[in-house]
C-alpha cells in the first residue's frame, strides 16, 4: 500500500506542521505507518528506507494521543461525502452453498 503525492496533498492540511527540519517528513511518516499497518511487522522491523523506527514510532504515538489520524480520517470521509464520486461494492457474484442459503436438506 503506497500513498501518492496527490493523496498526500489531500491529507497534508490536517497534519500538524513540522516545527523544525524534521528527520522524517510527514509524507515519509505516513508511508511508514501504512507499511507497518499492511505488513503487521514490529516497529523494529521497519525497513531503513522509511527512516529510524525510533524516530517514527514516538511521533505516531503522539499523533494517536492527539487524535491526528482520527481527524484525517474524518476529513477524508467528509471529502468523499461532498464529492460526486460514488463508490459501491457488489457482492452478488459470490456463490453461497445451499446450506448457507437456507435450503432444506
Amino acid at each position: 500500500m503506497q500513498i501518492t503525492e496527490g493523496q498526500y496533498q489531500r491529507i497534508a492540511p490536517h497534519l500538524p506542521k513540522q516545527r523544525r527540519k524534521a528527520q522524517v517528513p510527514n509524507f515519509q511518516m505516513l508511508r511508514a505507518i501504512l507499511y507497518i499497518t499492511e505488513n503487521g511487522c514490529k516497529w523494529r522491523g521497519l525497513p531503513a528506507c522509511f527512516g529510524r523506527w525510533h524516530t517514527i514510532y514516538p511521533r505516531m504515538s503522539r499523533w494517536t494521543k492527539n487524535e491526528v489520524l482520527d481527524k484525517v480520517y474524518e476529513a477524508l470521509q467528509e471529502q468523499i461525502r461532498n464529492s460526486s464520486e460514488v463508490l459501491s461494492r457488489d457482492s452478488t457474484s459470490k456463490k453461497v452453498s445451499p446450506n448457507g442459503a437456507g435450503a432444506r436438506r
